[in-house]
This record gives structure tokens, C-alpha cells and sequence, in this order.
């Protein structure tokens, strides 16, 4: 079924009075428990046929549901839509009239996709409604499945390329009119696309955009390591960053600041957010996306890779009525993720969840979600302090940055709500000091905390060449085992194959410490004990390390000595 906002679509089923709203709300239901789109509950559950919806749909917009089986695309048509924009935008064009395109979206309700693609376009639009699986299998015979690369686009727009160099050379004597004019041509925005459909496919997490003094690099980070793509002309520098800035609603005349924005776009036919950071240097500036592709996120606590036995404490301690459950990590190393599939899991219609975050990364239905603004006072503080006159019962703060946000999430637990945080520290135990080096009283810290969480993110092998070998003695003693200790027990590296661009590594996943605050570990946190005596005392129960939980994913053939011994 297509992806669409879950709301937009209750809208119309409420507005058409095509189910009862007991039906809806068990779908809606469904929909939050599972994680799958509300159009695929509804088929599933016998609501409605796969036609019944697309008619729906095309009801609301005005427009006609049409079945693609028997349809052959005019080739004047096809022309109309780059290849590249066509995968892109899941567009599929049907019939062209003048400067009238009829086109098939797999996303028809999303209104960014039909503003970006009639202005890219230049043509007067005509949505209509298709099967999505019959739109994308035209898409793939008419435009064929290789996409469009960086340096692909570059050879083939460079004669475009080269006119632009006239316009933004200059750089700094442009107005903001000139600039906004260069980063709205049409041969920068299908590169800039382009760029972050490959970082898309390519499963990036961020893409950088770096200018120096006589280039201008374009680097994408795939499973926490950088690679750099094929530069384009140091001279397109001002309009990429430009057209970025643009997309993302910032004010392209101002340079000398740092600015941060979002944008909000389908590529290759799902939605995904990106973060937009800008930052002044000595030749320009420099961009960095953050990608938030909710497609290759797993909000399932049950699938982040835990032992079991962190898994059942966890889902233990976030049962429980109140008290403070804390992940800590450096960036980047999934406590986000972590936090959120908590609150998944407990998101039921009985319970109220608000959450204050810097930036909100993952909408989430059914929960009510803050973004810090500081600029206006609006702080962790500030909004955690307003959270407690909401009526909640659980709060996730998005991070423990200073004495006031730990003390009032502390008041907040002691009054009977459940308190989510986050803390960089380097391990569990850390967690502890790191409060009570804020300011934060012991004896606060041991009758509200319950459990911390450590984690990290290390690369796990591709499945398509994962080698076995037999470690050396000194592989192991860096590991601090004995050949004793390991027997038999098999390990493995990635020899390097196309589906993981030779690197040997495909995807990421979790290691974890878990450090369960019981009697013991509060008689210590009350005497102001040191981490390692925290750390020793939770060994005594049972408490097992991050390098423990990495020699468990070595011994499963998850991951490789050589990132257990990075991370831990």
C-alpha cells in the first residue's frame, strides 16, 4: 500500500463515514501496536479491499482510480520525468497534454512530493490514483533499475554545470535574490537529489558537505565509517549548500552563523526526515544531514539484539510506576533508538507519554512530543517543569544536561511518574558519578534510579561473506581469553563482496551493560563510592560488561574482534 500520514488517512475514512469509529480506532490500534501503515491493517483485517482504499483516496483528492495493467505509457510521457526523479518520487507519468502531466504517485496524499516534482518539472500536475505495486513495476520497465549516480549526473550535466559557474563564482558579492536563483536551477537541484537518493540507497546516516580551499568534498557515513563520493566542481560549492539551505527553510543570506532545520522529503517512494546542520569555516560552509529513515529503524525492543536476560529486566524496570531509567552512550550510539522502542512498548490508549527532546528525531503516535527551542527558554527544564502540571505517566527527557533538568526529573520520579534520560558517559556504573559530579544529592540519586543502560553500536559482518578463521593467541590474549576458554568456538570476518561494497561489514547493531539498582548499589551511591566500586559490587550480582555482551556477538558470528576491541 502507499506510505502516508496516519492522520490523513483517519481524516478521510472519518470524513467519507466509510468504517465506525470503533472499527477505526481497533485498526489505529493495531497500526501503533505493530508499526504497520494503517492502509495495510485495514486490507488486512477485511475493512476494506486493496481498490476499495485507492478509490477512497481518489475521492478525497478529486480525482479518478485507474488500474495500470493494461496501460502502455507514450514514450513523450516518459520523457517528461527524469529517471532519476521518477524512482525518486515514486512518480509515474501517464498521459501528457500541453503543459498537462498525468501522473501516478505511489505517496498521492503527500503534498511536498507533488510541490517538489511541479517545480522541478515546470508543468501543470494531474495526481491520479494507481496500485502502488502496478506504479512501481512501470516505473522499473519504462526507466530501468540502475539509478542515477553522482558521477553519472555530473558527466551528463556538465555542459549545465559549467553555466552556473558564471552565476556563483562570485560567491560573496551575490545577493541572497542571485543565490536563491542559482540553487533553484533546475541542473542543481536534480544533483542535489541525486546525492541524497544514493545516500538513501547507499543506507547512510549522515552526508557531509565540506568545502575547502580548492575543493569541495561530499562524504557519506554507512555503518559509523566515512566514505567519500566523486567530488563536483569546487565552483557549485555556494549553490549546493545553497539549495540545501533552501530545502531545509533556512535564511540563505546569512553565512556567518551557524543554523539548523529539517527537511522533510520522499526518496525512492518512502518518507524520510533529514536534520540540517550549517556551520561557517575559513572557505564556505560546511552542511551536514543528518538521515532519519524510519523504514530502516526497528522500534522493536524485542529485536535490538539483547541477551535475554537484559531484554526481561528491561521490560521489567519499565513497568514499573515510577523511578528514573537511564541510557547512556556517546552520539551515535543508539540511545534514542533504545529509549524509543521503551516507549513503544508502552504506548497504550491508558497511558499518557510526553517527551522533551533536542531534536524530536521519530514522530510517534499517541505520544506528545516537545522540541527544545533554547533561543526562547524553552529548555529540558523548562519544558519538564511544565510536563508535571500534564498529568503524564511517563516522561522521556531527552538528555540529564544540567543540575535543574536532573533535579527536577528526580522530583518528577519521587511524585510518581516513570523518568527516561539519557547521560555520555563511558560505561553504566559512570552514569552514577556523572549525576552526583552535576550536583545531584546521593541519597536523591539511590531512592529514584532503577536501572542504567550502556550501550554501543558496532558494525556487524555481511551474511553474503562471512569467512570463518582461527584466531591466533594474540588475537585472543587482546581479548583475554586463553585457547582453552574458546575450544572449538568458530570466528569470523567479512572477506569483502559486492553487497557490502567490499568492506566485509553490512548494518549495525547493539552491545549492552545493564546495571540494576538494588539495596547493594544504593548503600554505595549514598557513601559516594567510585564507579569501580559500583561496577565491582554489580559483578558480585551478576552485572556483565559491554566487552562480555561483545564476545557474546563474536561467538555468534555477529560481529569481529576488531570492533569489540574498538568499542569497549
Amino acid at each position: 500500500m502507499f506510505e502516508t500520514e496516519t492522520n490523513v488517512l483517519r481524516l478521510i475514512i472519518e470524513e467519507q463515514k466509510i468504517l465506525s469509529p470503533e472499527q477505526l480506532d481497533e485498526a489505529v490500534a493495531e497500526h501503533e501496536r505493530t508499526g504497520k501503515a494503517l492502509a495495510q491493517v485495514l486490507v488486512d483485517f477485511g475493512l476494506l479491499t486493496s481498490d476499495e482504499l485507492y478509490q477512497m483516496v481518489a475521492h478525497h483528492l478529486g480525482t479518478e482510480f485507474i488500474q495500470l495493467k493494461d496501460v502502455d505509457i507514450p514514450t513523450e510521457a516518459v520523457h517528461t520525468i527524469p529517471a532519476g526523479a521518477a524512482r525518486m518520487y515514486g512518480a509515474l507519468p501517464i498521459r501528457k497534454s500541453g503543459r498537462s502531466l498525468y501522473v501516478a504517485l505511489v505517496d498521492p496524499l503527500n503534498p511536498q512530493v507533488i510541490d517538489e516534482l511541479t517545480f522541478l518539472l515546470d508543468m501543470d500536475l494531474h495526481v491520479m490514483v494507481a496500485p502502488v505495486d502496478q506504479i512501481q513495476k512501470l516505473i522499473h520497465k519504462n526507466y530501468g533499475e540502475e539509478s542515477e549516480t553522482v558521477a553519472k549526473i555530473l558527466k551528463e550535466l556538465g555542459g549545465d554545470l559549467d553555466l552556473e559557474a558564471d552565476n556563483i563564482k562570485a560567491g560573496e558579492e551575490l545577493s541572497a535574490e542571485e543565490i536563491a536563483r542559482a540553487a533553484n536551477e533546475t541542473p542543481i537541484v536534480r544533483f542535489v537529489n541525486v546525492i541524497l537518493s544514493q545516500a538513501i540507497q547507499d543506507r547512510a546516516s549522515d552526508v557531509h558537505f565540506e568545502p575547502f580551499e580548492d575543493e569541495f568534498k561530499i562524504r557519506y557515513r554507512v555503518d559509523g565509517a566515512l566514505y567519500e563520493m566523486a567530488p563536483p566542481p569546487k565552483h557549485l560549492a555556494l549553490a549546493v549548500t545553497s539549495r540545501l539551505k533552501v530545502m531545509s527553510n533556512l535564511n540563505i543570506a546569512e553565512r556567518r552563523l551557524p543554523q539548523d532545520g529539517r527537511i522533510q522529503m520522499t526518496i525512492n517512494g518512502r518518507p524520510v526526515d533529514l536534520r540540517v546542520s550549517t556551520l561557517p569555516t575559513q572557505f564556505g560552509e560546511s552542511v551536514v544531514l543528518r538521515v532519519l529513515d524510519r523504514t530502516v529503524v526497528s522500534l522493536d525492543l524485542n529485536k535490538l539484539g539483547m541477551s535475554a536476560s537484559i531484554y526481561d529486566t528491561i521490560c521489567e524496570v519499565i513497568k514499573r510506576p515510577n523511578g528514573i531509567f537511564i541510557v547512556t552512550g556517546p552520539t551515535g550510539s543508539g540511545k534514542t533508538t533504545t529509549l524509543y522502542s521503551c516507549l513503544k512498548q508502552l504506548n497504550t490508549i491508558d497511558v499518557k507519554l510526553l517527551t522533551c527532546e533536542d531534536p524530536v528525531e521519530y514522530d510517534l503516535d499517541g505520544i506528545m512530543q516537545v522540541q527544545v527551542n533554547e533561543p526562547v527558554g524553552l529548555t529540558f527544564a523548562s519544558s519538564l517543569r511544565a510536563f508535571l502540571r500534564q498529568d503524564p505517566d511517563i516522561i522521556l527527557v531527552g538528555e540529564m544536561r544540567d543540575l535543574e533538568t536532573a533535579q527536577i526529573a528526580i522530583q518528577a520520579s519521587l511524585t510518581g511518574h516513570l523518568v527516561f534520560s539519557t547521560l555520555h558517559t563511558n560505561d553504566a556504573p559512570g552514569a552514577v558519578l556523572r549525576m552526583i559530579d552535576m550536583g545531584v544529592e546521593p541519597f536523591l540519586i539511590s531512592s529514584t534510579l532503577e536501572a542504567v543502560l550502556g550501550q554501543r553500536l558496532v558494525r556487524t559482518i555481511c551474511k553474503s561473506c562471512r569467512t570463518p578463521y582461527e584466531p591466533t593467541d594474540a588475537v585472543l590474549a587482546s581479548l583475554g581469553l586463553t585457547r582453552a576458554e574458546v575450544k572449538d568456538k568458530p570466528f569470523y570476518y567479512g572477506k569483502g563482496c559486492n553487497r557490502c561494497n567490499e568492506m566485509g561489514y553490512r548494518g549495525r547493531k547493539g552491545i549492552y551493560e545493564l546495571l540494576a539498582v538494588n539495596d547493594a548499589i544504593r548503600d554505595l551511591i549514598n557513601q559516594r563510592a567510585p564507579a569501580a566500586a559500583i561496577r565491582d559490587k554489580g559483578r558480585e550480582q551478576g552485572f556483565a560488561m559491554l566487552r562480555e555482551d561483545g564476545l557474546r556477538c563474536i561467538f555468534d558470528g555477529e560481529t569481529t574482534v576488531e570492533e569489540i576491541l574498538k568499542y569497549t
